[in-house]
């Protein structure tokens, strides 16, 4: 069995990170799969995928993921796999459009992995969406609230899609060695509050730089990721005073070791689709907040600590109860990791091959 994942690029985000630590899973269970590219460039992301010698990596070499001709770069590879998974927009357009040009018979699987995209609220995206969509034998929704969202805009009946959450690999993040805080030139006695995620619009890192504000001198923030609106958070960090207290650590593929030295794990986001790093703070050994959004609220509830979407004020009084209460702050430890188990990867790599079998 013949599998090609493709993706827009390796640059940064759930979907990129989730294809780097699957690939090496699935060739282990003896699934053939590589990964397709519009956009080459050696991130991060890339090199370490490149790093495992699981699976082959192609590039169509463009520099702009919105360039139609991938639609006719593709077609040669539709006739090299028996499935190919598709993950983001927009990408998911040009596999289908490929497909009806070339007339193949490959299986098309798409993953959706949000719960909010623009295309959801334009009148004339909605019917191409309708379209596109069908050209997919599968729609994968991590969520079931992302399965209701996909049916009621698309139209298509519940057997075309599949409910198989995100997981992450637990025991990577539960076992991994912290760095010593003075590698990031702090003391010993400082509290690192740490969040992974990219500087999109979403993301909302902005909530969480103004806590500090709230929040006593010892209290350190890590910033991991990278994006267009990274430069506004800092511009934030300079205009709050707060550089000696704020450090942006970019694009990083030792995430388990950043988590595992952090005191708390935070993420701010307005929405989510189904959150690996939410997931992964919770496998960390430490207390996971997060906004009670859609996306987050339903992973984390009940095990981590949600607060007001935007609230800076209420989320740094809830770091606070946490730095001062042990007893409150091993309690949230235990239920984060407990959660997050429920999410391991194993989990969903042996539904993925399933429905892979089934379609074959």
């Amino acid at each position: 069995m013949k599998i090609l994942s493709v993706i827009n690029s390796l640059a940064t985000g759930g979907a990129e990170k989730l294809i780097i630590e699957t690939l090496p899973l699935y060739c282990g269970k003896g699934v053939e799969m590589d990964v397709l590219l519009l956009d080459g460039t050696h991130y991060p992301f890339y090199k370490k995928l490149e790093s495992s010698n699981t699976g082959k990596i192609f590039s169509l070499g463009l520099k702009s993921v919105y360039n139609p001709i991938a639609i006719i770069k593709i077609i040669p590879f539709l006739k090299k796999y028996d499935i190919v998974h598709v993950h983001l927009f927009p990408v998911q357009y040009f596999v289908v459009l490929a497909k009806w040009l070339s007339f193949s018979k490959t299986k098309l699987i798409f993953t959706e992995h949000s719960t909010s995209n623009r295309r959801l609220k334009n009148k004339l995206f909605k019917i191409f969406d309708k379209y596109i969509y069908k050209g997919y034998s599968k729609i994968i929704c991590i969520t079931e609230e992302i399965q209701v969202i996909i049916l009621a805009h698309t139209g298509l009946s519940k057997n075309r899609t599949a409910l198989i959450l995100n997981g992450v690999p637990v025991s990577e993040y539960n076992q991994a060695v912290p760095f010593d805080k003075a590698e990031f030139k702090f003391e010993s006695t400082d509290k690192l509050l740490l969040q992974v995620s990219s500087f999109q619009e979403p993301k909302d890192q902005k909530t969480l730089i103004k806590t500090l504000i709230h929040l006593p001198n010892y209290v350190k923030l890590l910033l991991v990721g990278d994006g267009v609106l990274k430069l506004e958070s800092e511009t934030l960090v300079k205009k709050l005073q707060l550089e000696k207290r704020v450090l942006f650590l970019g694009v990083r593929t030792d995430v388990p070791r950043l988590l595992k030295t952090a005191d708390i794990i935070v993420l701010s986001s307005k929405y989510e689709g189904m959150s690996l790093s939410s997931i992964e703070g919770m496998a960390s050994g430490n207390p996971f907040l997060a906004s009670n959004v859609p996306g987050l609220s339903e992973i984390v509830s009940g095990a981590g600590v949600l607060f007001t979407l935007g609230d800076d004020k209420e989320l740094a009084q809830k770091i606070n109860e946490l730095l001062v209460d042990e007893k409150l702050y091993q309690s949230v430890v235990t239920s984060c990791e407990v959660r997050a188990n429920q999410y391991d990867i194993k989990n969903m790599i042996a539904q993925h091959i399933a429905l892979y079998e089934s379609l074959v």
